[in-house]
């Protein structure tokens, strides 16, 4: 719920955490432009939670601002005083020059502690995990901060609504290829990843063409198909699985099957989330991350050793498209939002309100709740994929009257 600040803004934190996604700095970006305005000053912190929770007091300030020119720094130099000049042209570059991590300061793991925080080890194991709260909210008025602004995924805000709790000003941006924060209709990130999944996509039609292929798209999304949803219909893929609508690996063999026969040049298409459901369980390997997420086997490769089993005759081939939809230069929608999504922040924090998230929902810039881990990720309405032929449902796109205004 939103909340009021109890002194005026001075300073802010800013930082980037989860995985990277092209619009990150032209938020970043806006967030100063529109600070220096205000006559506030803008930290940013390296690393995302992780360079907030690890930093080491006792090196003073200075000693904790990283340096491109100064090698001791670029470690653990977790703070980054970003100003007009240092920002100026952030805008045209993907990733995040604030770099990220997956860091959850309430479950640290006790093996990665720095030597400056061993006294939380003690009476644990290696694998435990022990919650640094304590140090962020100390390292938070060690650096002066009045309140902090976090971009990030359900993950990342998760935690910036525990700070909440504590009582610190948190003001959130949703960003994530999945688009699947609640509270929001779109994510930073989303359109850039499906344009270049449509050029991977299409420029992978002639390897297909020549040699006969059904191609597995894997693409991101553990818990939502949007992305992979978008990516089908811009790409009139033959079939798509997500994880909102369970199929059964024999019709979807069969359609596969049908569409090759009806392609002239003998391929098919298939995407993926990579939460997508088949119907049966898909291995997970490794431990749960810092948010409890295990890592699931690559869905692509699974599926195409279910459908080598029932199509001996047909090459499988998985690629995984996942990294690449992360890369580059922001399109323009991105950066529109991002700039959009940073100057309603600001305008939170020039009215004293904070404990909030910018969103964009129903065609309207918002603010809404910043989602704790009560909130289920978004999802897509099951009503878009239709069941049985395994692919968007375009049937269901239907329309009402409206006169013109």
């Amino acid at each position: 719920m939103p909340q009021q600040v109890t002194k005026p803004i001075r300073s802010l934190g800013v930082l980037t955490g989860g995985g990277d996604v092209p619009g990150l700095n032209a938020a970043i970006k806006a967030l100063v432009y529109r600070a220096e305005t205000m006559g506030i000053r803008v930290m940013g912190l390296r690393a995302g939670w992780e360079g907030i929770t690890l930093l080491d007091r006792s090196r003073g300030r200075e000693g904790l601002i990283f340096s491109q020119e100064d090698p001791t720094t670029w470690e653990h130099g977790y703070l980054m005083p970003l100003t007009r000049l240092n920002t100026r042209s952030i805008d045209r570059l993907g990733g995040t020059i604030l770099q990220s991590t997956r860091t959850n300061p309430a479950n640290m793991k006790v093996a990665e502690l720095p030597v400056h925080l061993q006294s939380y080890a003690e009476g644990h194991r290696a694998g435990d995990r022990v919650d640094l709260t304590a140090e962020v909210l100390a390292n938070i008025e060690f650096l002066g901060l009045d309140g902090m602004v976090v971009i990030g995924g359900d993950d990342t805000l998760s935690y910036g609504a525990k700070l909440v709790e504590q009582g610190i000003p948190v003001w959130g941006i949703p960003k994530t290829m999945d688009n699947d924060v609640p509270g929001t209709d779109y994510c930073i990130g989303f359109q850039t990843a499906i344009s270049r999944a449509g050029e991977f996509i299409n420029r992978m039609r002639s390897v297909a063409g020549s040699h006969r292929h059904t191609i597995l798209f894997r693409m991101f999304g553990r818990d939502a198909g949007f992305t992979a949803l978008e990516t089908a219909i811009v790409t009139w893929a033959d079939r798509l699985v997500i994880p909102e609508v369970p199929v059964k690996i024999d019709p979807l063999a069969d359609l596969i099957m049908h569409d090759r026969h009806k392609n002239p040049e003998g391929y098919s298409t298939v995407i993926l989330s990579e939460g997508a459901n088949l119907g049966m369980v898909v291995p997970e390997i490794g431990p749960a991350d810092a948010y409890g997420h295990r890592k699931k086997a690559n869905v692509a490769e699974f599926l195409a050793e279910q459908l080598a089993e029932r199509l001996p005759e047909v090459r499988f081939l998985p690629i995984d498209l996942t990294y690449f939809l992360r890369s580059g230069e922001p399109e323009v929608h991105d950066k529109h939002i991002s700039i959009f999504y940073g100057n309603l922040v600001m305008s939170l924090v020039e009215k004293g309100i904070h404990g909030v998230m910018a969103a964009h929902r129903g065609g309207d810039f918002i603010c809404t709740d910043i989602p704790g881990k009560q909130y289920q990720a978004r999802r897509v309405d099951p009503s878009q994929y239709h069941p049985t032929r395994y692919r968007p449902h375009f049937e269901n796109i239907i329309g009402s009257y409206k006169p013109q205004p």
